[in-house]
């Protein structure tokens, strides 16, 4: 005689009234219209307030882990927004250290990955199938592109701190150690050189030297011409060699005069240059750039403790990065090499014209009018490029940064390098902010400004730089 087991007792449905007061956590399952309106709310939910769906109709420990971080998140990001409005040299530090940024990085991956699992979680505790059928596809589309718009603003906030680490490592991963401002001003030397292809050394084709008000912001540019002879030094291994004035090398390996561009191809091809400038490197410079900074010191008689050198081989990218920059062109400049025999004219040489007029310039052609000269002076060109210098700086504004972001930070850490120290990056992003806010001052030491190309005063250039630096105080009338 066989006994019969029990029947098994099966799960009794929640009372009506308990489904009535808590219908996303004990909902009616055979009702296809309420489990549709839950199944909204959820995926909602879970958009507005990630984590708020598995408190309200899954788990809670899941839910609770959800609002934690989701409260996280807004309030870092809250308490960013007033530092960016109150205290913004904080900000800044803290948006370039290197290591806060890896952390920003790291938390914005995890909460990504985070709110994947409770939107999955999420479609879960829907019950799609309960749905009326027409829904079901809406509901999971929807989840789906909510997902990818929060989850892609976060991704693009975790990459964008990632290539900003990335790039201020590149950039400023071997910079020496800070210096005060000099009489107010912190002054940089700024060079240009193409190293592509075909060049057999890189000469310096543009150098100037870029002073910052360390209070203001306000900046001055003075462009130095390349073939500037018989430049003095400031005090330095260079000095010492030329104690009077760059005379040249006899060797023309060494170089093909005394002009100031000439010091890269001298002290790296003929000289020691790492027993001129022992710790040049190590500081992030090099020999021949060190001892263009004693030039422009001897020239210019102020103290230039850094540099920045911007590779134009990739100029280009970087104002395609930009988006183009706006000039007007004063004359129409060919585009090419130059011309095969002297007396060529342009029109047989050009590969392009740049026509008069205002021009929003990509790259290649921005590159082409700093480079064109075969039509025009050295002096001309000069002033070019100190135009586009300040194109450039009036584009970095923050709405194109953010933009393109990463286009300008690639472009840039491919072109610049520099030993300005990170320790001062926070402090010259702020000095950079209010540079934008007032014009830029320029001089250039060319004879339209009173200089003889052939035996400048270097006396009287100095006077030159000092008076723009620092003004002279209106006397007073009198009465």
């Amino acid at each position: 005689m066989s006994v019969m087991s029990p029947p098994r007792a099966t799960a009794a449905p929640p009372p009506a009234r308990v489904v009535e007061e808590r219908p996303l956590r004990h909902p009616d399952a055979s009702s296809r219209a309420m489990m549709t309106r839950r199944g909204w709310w959820l995926v909602l939910l879970n958009f507005l307030l990630p984590g708020s769906a598995q408190i309200l109709a899954g788990n809670r420990r899941l839910g609770r882990l959800g609002l934690a971080a989701t409260l996280l998140m807004w309030t870092v990001v809250i308490l960013g927004g007033l530092c960016a409005l109150l205290w913004q040299q904080v900000f800044i530090t803290i948006a370039t250290n290197w290591f806060a940024l890896l952390a920003a990085q790291v938390l914005l991956i995890a909460y990504i990955v985070l709110w994947v699992v409770l939107t999955f979680d999420t479609l879960r505790l829907v019950r799609l199938v309960k749905t009326r059928p027409g829904a079901r596809f809406g509901i999971a589309g929807l989840s789906v592109v909510l997902l990818v718009v929060s989850g892609g603003v976060a991704a693009y906030a975790a990459n964008s701190a990632g290539v900003l680490r990335d790039t201020i490592g590149l950039v400023f991963g071997a910079s020496g150690p800070p210096v005060p401002p000099s009489d107010g001003y912190y002054n940089i030397l700024l060079l240009g050189a193409d190293s592509g292809d075909g060049r057999d050394s890189m000469r310096f084709d543009s150098i100037s030297v870029v002073s910052v008000n360390a209070d203001t912001g306000a900046v001055t540019i003075t462009g130095v011409p390349r073939d500037m002879p018989n430049v003095p030094f400031s005090e330095g291994p260079m000095r010492d060699r030329y104690p009077n004035g760059h005379q040249g090398h006899a060797d023309p390996n060494c170089g093909w005069g005394s002009g100031i561009n000439q010091l890269r191809t001298e002290v790296e091809v003929c000289q020691d240059g790492d027993a001129l400038y022992p710790d040049a490197r190590a500081n992030g410079s090099a020999p021949a750039i060190e001892a263009t900074k004693d030039a422009a010191e001897g020239v210019l008689g102020i103290e230039i403790p850094y540099y920045v050198f911007l590779d134009m081989h990739g100029f280009a990218a970087l104002i395609d990065a930009l988006g183009g920059v706006d000039i007007t062109v004063e004359q129409r400049l060919p585009k090419g090499g130059g011309p095969s025999y002297q007396g060529q004219p342009a029109e047989e040489w050009a590969i392009g014209w740049i026509e008069a007029g205002p021009q929003h310039m990509d790259g290649d052609t921005a590159q082409w009018y700093a480079r064109s000269r075969y039509t025009t002076s050295d002096f001309d060109r000069m002033k070019r490029q100190r135009q586009l210098q300040q194109a450039i700086l009036e584009q970095f504004t923050p709405q194109t940064v953010l933009t393109r972001f990463q286009d300008v930070a690639t472009a840039g850490a491919a072109i610049v390098q520099t030993d300005l120290p990170q320790s001062l990056l926070p402090y010259f992003v702020d000095l950079a902010l209010k540079a934008k806010e007032q014009p830029v001052t320029t001089i250039e030491l060319t004879p339209e400004g009173g200089i003889d190309e052939h035996e400048p005063d270097f006396a009287y250039i100095q006077e030159l730089v000092r008076n723009a630096l620092h003004p002279p105080s209106p006397s007073p009338s009198a009465d």
